[in-house]
């Protein structure tokens, strides 16, 4: 079992900067692919950032590739998420999630996930 805990969220303006925490514990937790996927209101989830166990692999969203950045801190059992030059369709709840397994887009190829943390973005 895997436990994810995001942290991170809140209102920020247009423009504007974000940092989202996934804290990952649990059996050998540092040895997951770790992803981030948004769900807005009305839409369906979407794939945002994966990365691989050793940060060596990426896979990004086409859409937010240039503006948000997944990385790891393996010692620290934690995932970050970097947004940059948000707008306010980047409005979301945003979700970490891990698999035993390499980097994917599709939200069901992972086993475990956080509860999420909202994010609001005014214009």
């Amino acid at each position: 079992q895997v436990q994810l805990v995001e942290s991170g969220g809140g209102l920020v303006q247009a423009g504007g900067s974000l940092s989202l925490s996934c804290a990952a514990s649990g059996r050998s937790s540092s040895t997951y692919t770790m992803a981030w996927f948004r769900h807005a209101a009305g839409k369906e989830r979407e794939f945002v950032e994966s990365i691989s166990v050793r940060g060596t692999s990426k896979s990004y969203a086409d859409s937010l590739k240039g503006r948000f950045t997944i990385s790891r801190d393996n010692a620290q059992n934690t995932v970050y998420l970097q947004m940059n030059s948000l707008k306010p369709e980047d409005t979301a709840i945003y979700y970490c999630a891990s698999r035993w397994s390499a980097i994917d887009d599709r939200y069901d190829r992972y086993t475990y996930w956080g509860q999420g943390t909202q994010v609001t973005v005014s214009s």
